[in-house]
């Protein structure tokens, strides 16, 4: 029933005398502190920003799925449920302790198995574990799109739980391990990546780009006279669907490293909007011009590079300079995409080099140049800019660096690649023995 315009001062003024009141009388009575409440709105906020980056693992499925040929559906299904479930366990047993706890100089050496964490229902230390597991998670995908549609399912699984117990979580002790007990070198002389445009994106972009340039370009994909042939993705419906998935995502990834119920997420949240806006326009734009065409996987290509771009500085940038980095980062993966396609000649199906490595690499520059306190834009001279440019090469040596060595090692030994009629009949088939598509494949391979 609607108040009155007269009883509706009344009960406001009631409610605002009796409701503080009530909070005091409960805590008197024995109630909850105000800091145990604001520990519960973090922990509530964390775990639900958790979930919303669990979701972006369908994000990830539906962009390479969408972006590759029908008949390795299976296969990219398969390997982005295998790679979390893989970084789930990775982490949880050894990667969480070498990222997170007490520090060396260079990893951690404690909370292995999660020894040393306290059982209490309200700890912390099971919300902040199950918050960095799906970002560990994360960087593990990223490097499944560049090498799509070629790679054999076992080396796969082999080099997503190795990235998940070393190569993610060494490298992140560096940056973010004095989240929990640890401290690393990078943190302690001023390196920002808030949200994880290095320590998640170009760990992960740089490792894709080993893996690609291991396995070599698929059947057709370059011509007896070294063009590049262009092998359109199956499905750029399912493409779209990802990005919006990952999009949504972004909500979580961002504002949700905050780990704090507080003001700071409303203002994270326009500032990851933007960006992620800017770099579709400008993508779109940038490929207009080059291509004569607004390409639809550009466009798509162009929001994920504005959020990947956006995801060191969006606690620390405005509004405003949040679409300049997301305008930039539109522009950049188009001309990186062709760059990397026909000038280098590597073959990334889905563009995750250009999106995740390129544009991480820009976005942790971008703080060095954008940010409010500190950036060179804003007054704030070459320092801040110098430790982002010495972070984002440290990650560069230690992810591209490990990444050649281990794809490398595989290719030695057990072998990275399927065979050339697998490759051909598709993974799904040679792989897994079925079909996303029933009767699809078998009918177009005989």
């Amino acid at each position: 029933m609607r108040l009155s315009n007269r009883i509706k001062p009344i009960f406001l003024a009631g409610a605002a005398i009796l409701l503080p009141a009530g909070f005091a009388a409960a805590q008197t009575a024995g109630g909850p502190s105000a800091e145990t409440l604001q520990l519960n709105l973090n922990i509530v906020w964390t775990c639900v920003a958790a979930f919303l980056v669990f979701f972006m693992q369908a994000g990830f499925a539906m962009v390479e799925t969408g972006f590759t040929r029908a008949k390795n559906t299976v296969n990219i299904m398969m390997k982005n449920l295998m790679d979390f479930a893989i970084a789930s366990l990775a982490f949880f047993l050894v990667g969480f302790g070498l990222m997170f706890g007490r520090s060396n100089g260079l990893f951690g050496t404690t909370h292995f198995f999660l020894g040393g964490m306290t059982a209490g229902p309200q700890d912390w230390d099971w919300t902040f574990l199950i918050f960095q597991t799906v970002f560990a998670g994360t960087a593990a995908t990223i490097v499944s799109g560049a090498m799509a549609e070629r790679t054999k399912f076992s080396g796969y699984l082999i080099y997503s739980a190795i990235i998940s117990l070393i190569v993610y979580p060494v490298f992140g002790s560096w940056a973010w391990g004095s989240l929990l007990a640890g401290g690393g070198w990078l943190e302690k002389i001023g390196f920002v990546d808030f949200a994880g445009s290095t320590v998640v994106h170009s760990v992960g972009g740089w490792l894709a780009l080993a893996g690609a340039i291991v396995l070599g370009p698929r059947i057709g994909k370059y011509g007896p006279d070294g063009k590049a042939r262009a092998i359109p993705g199956h499905n750029i419906a399912l493409g779209a669907l990802g990005v919006f998935i990952l999009w949504f995502g972004w909500f979580g990834f961002n504002p949700g490293s905050t780990t704090v119920g507080s003001g700071d997420i409303g203002r994270i949240a326009v500032t990851t909007n933007l960006a992620a806006a800017a770099g579709a326009v400008f993508a779109m734009l940038a490929a207009w011009i080059l291509e004569k065409k607004p390409d639809a996987s550009m466009m798509l290509n162009g929001a994920l590079a504005g959020l990947v771009a956006i995801t060191a500085g969006c606690a620390a940038v405005s509004p405003v300079d949040a679409i300049f980095i997301g305008a930039i980062a539109g522009i950049l993966v188009v001309v990186s995409v062709l760059f990397i396609d026909r000038t280098l000649k590597v073959d990334d199906p889905v563009g995750a080099v250009s999106v995740h490595g390129v544009n991480g690499l820009f976005g942790t520059l971008a703080v060095g140049l954008f940010a409010a306190e500190g950036g060179l834009f804003h007054g704030g001279g070459w320092k801040l800019l110098g430790v982002q440019a010495l972070g984002a090469s440290a990650a560069f040596v230690w992810a591209f660096g490990l990444g050649m060595a281990l794809f490398l090692i595989l290719k030695k030994t057990m072998g990275l690649r399927v065979s050339e009629e697998e490759e051909m009949r598709g993974l799904d088939i040679g792989e897994h023995g079925m079909e996303a598509y029933g009767g699809f494949q078998i009918f177009i391979n005989q």
